[in-house]
C-alpha cells in the first residue's frame, strides 16, 4: 500500500525528520520546482534546546512546539504525512513506513539522534532520558509525583530516595537540567513544600570525563563548574553510572547513590532505519556522506543534521550534533538540489561556526563565540536572545518571552501540574 500523495511532473523530495535540518530544507524548496513530502512520528516541531524547561515546570510544552501543518500551510507542493519509518528501499526510490510505502526521486534523512544508553538494558528502563517533549513532560511529571509521595512517606529511606536526583551527563542538557531543578529547589519547593527540610533534596550530576561541557573551552567549562557548585549541585567527575540496582543508581568507584529520579542526558546514538549498508554506517551510527551531505554508495540520497556523519579539516571526527550544523545543512542542501536541477553543480558544505552557548541559571551563562568568551550576566542574556529569536512562531516567542519575565520577577514557575495521560491507539 502506497501513502496517497498528488501525482506530479515535478521532482519528489521526501524528508524524513522534521527537526532543524529537515524544517530548513522544507521550507527553502517549497513553492518551486519540487514537490516536497515530510515524513515524521510527531505532528509537530519540537524546540528541543528548550526540552529542560519543560522537565523543570517552567514553560508549557506548547510554547516549544509547532504543527508543522500550519507552519506550512500557505506553501505549494508541499505535503506532510505522519507516518513512523521502517525502512529506506534504494532499489525502488521507496520509503517504507507503518502507514505506507512512498516514491521519492531525491531522499533526504534528517531523522536526528535518539538516547544512547550504551547497550544497558536496565539503564534504560531505570533512567529519565530528555530527546522529546513526550519524556520531558515525563520528568516534570516524576520530579513533582516524588516530591508528593515524599511528603507521604514516614520510610525515612524511600524518602531519601525520591528526593535525590541524579543527573548522568556533564554536556549542555546535564548543566542545563541541573541549574533550572537548582533554581527550582532554591524558589519553588520552600513556597509548595514548607514542612520539607532545606538539605533533604539533593542533585547529583555525575559526568565521564574530567571537565563539564567538553564541547566547550577550559573557561567556560571552569565557570559551569564554579556556578553549579555554589548553586549545591554535587558534582563527581571521572566516574561513570555503570547500573541502576536496589533503588540505587551504581558508580564506577562503587559509589551508590540512592534515587527514584535517574536523569539520563550522557549521549546520543543515531535513530536507525532498516536495510542501511553496514558500510555506509560510522561512529555513534551516523551515516557517512561526502562533501555535499550523499549518502555513501548512493546517487539520489541525502543526509543531514545529527544523524550525519561528515567530516572536514577543522572536524576530522564529523561536525558537532547542533542545531546550527543541521540547519546550515539544510539550506545549502536545498541550494544544490536547485542547482542540479538545472545542471549545475553543487556546492561543498563548510560549517561556520557561529560559538557555542549554555545556561546554568538565573544571570548565569557560558558563551563562546567566535572572538569573544562570556560568562554570567551577559552570556546570559545571549543565550536568551539567541534562543528566542530561534523559537518558531510569533505566539510561542510572545508566550515564552512572557514566562521568562515573569519567572524572572516573581521566582515562580506557573506550570506545576502533573497530567498523565495516553492516547488511544487504534
Amino acid at each position: 500500500m502506497d501513502i496517497k500523495i498528488p501525482n506530479t511532473d515535478k521532482k519528489r523530495v521526501v524528508i524524513i525528520g522534521g527537526g532543524f535540518g529537515g524544517l530548513a530544507l522544507a521550507d527553502k524548496l517549497c513553492n518551486g520546482e519540487f514537490q516536497v513530502v515530510l515524513l515524521d512520528k510527531h505532528n509537530y516541531h519540537q524546540f528541543q534546546p528548550l526540552l529542560y524547561q519543560v522537565a523543570s515546570a517552567g514553560l508549557e510544552p506548547s510554547s516549544i512546539s509547532f504543527p508543522f501543518r500550519k507552519n506550512f500551510r500557505k506553501k505549494r507542493n508541499f505535503y506532510f504525512r505522519m507516518a513512523q519509518v521502517k525502512s529506506v528501499l534504494f532499489e525502488n526510490n521507496e520509503v517504507e513506513t507503518n502507514s505506507g510505502n512512498v516514491k521519492y526521486d531525491y531522499l533526504v534523512i534528517a531523522a536526528g539522534t535518539t538516547t544512547n544508553f550504551f547497550g544497558n538494558e536496565t539503564l534504560r528502563q531505570a533512567s529519565l532520558p530528555m530527546k522529546s517533549v513526550e519524556e520531558a513532560l515525563t520528568l516534570r511529571n516524576t520530579l513533582l509525583l516524588h516530591l508528593e509521595r515524599a511528603m507521604d512517606t514516614t520510610d525515612s529511606q524511600e524518602r531519601k530516595a525520591l528526593l535525590n536526583v541524579v543527573i548522568v551527563g556533564g554536556g549542555a542538557t546535564g548543566v542545563e537540567i541541573a541549574g533550572a531543578i537548582s533554581e527550582m529547589r532554591k524558589y519553588i519547593i520552600p513556597k509548595d513544600y514548607p514542612d520539607l527540610g532545606d538539605d533533604e533534596f539533593n542533585i547529583h550530576l555525575v559526568e565521564g570525563s574530567h571537565r563539564l561541557l567538553a564541547a566547550m573551552s577550559e573557561e567556560a567549562s571552569a565557570n559551569a563548574l564554579k556556578y553549579l557548585t555554589d548553586m549545591g549541585v554535587e558534582i563527581t567527575l571521572e566516574r561513570h553510572v555503570e547500573n541502576y540496582e536496589s533503588g540505587c543508581a551504581v558508580l564506577s568507584d562503587g559509589r551508590t547513590i540512592p534515587t527514584k529520579t535517574l536523569i539520563w542526558v550522557s549521549g546520543v546514538t543515531a535513530e536507525h532505519f532498516e536495510n542501511i549498508p553496514s558500510e555506509s554506517i560510522g561512529r555513534g551510527g551516523r551515516l557517512i556522506v561526502d562533501k555535499i551531505n550523499l549518502l555513501k554508495g548512493t546517487q539520489n540520497v541525502f543526509v543531514i543534521g545529527d544523524i550525519a556523519l561528515q567530516t572536514e579539516a577543522n572536524y576530522p571526527k564529523g561536525h558537532p550534533q547542533v542545531a546550527p550544523v543541521a540547519i546550515q545543512q539544510g539550506e545549502l542542501l536545498a541550494d544544490n538540489l536547485k542547482r542540479m536541477l538545472k545542471g549545475q553543480s553543487p556546492i561543498a558544505f563548510e560549517y561556520v561556526n557561529k560559538g557555542t552557548l549554555a545556561t546554568i541559571g538565573r544571570n548565569k551563562g557560558v558563551a563562546d563565540l567566535k572572538k569573544l568568551r562570556l560568562s554570567g550576566f551577559f552570556a546570559w542574556m545571549v543565550w536568551l536572545l539567541v534562543h528566542l529569536r530561534s523559537i518558531l512562531g510569533v505566539k510561542n516567542k510572545l508566550m515564552i518571552l512572557i514566562n521568562w519575565i515573569w519567572n524572572y520577577l516573581t521566582y515562580d514557575q506557573s506550570v506545576r501540574f502533573i497530567f498523565r495521560s495516553r492516547p488511544k491507539e487504534d
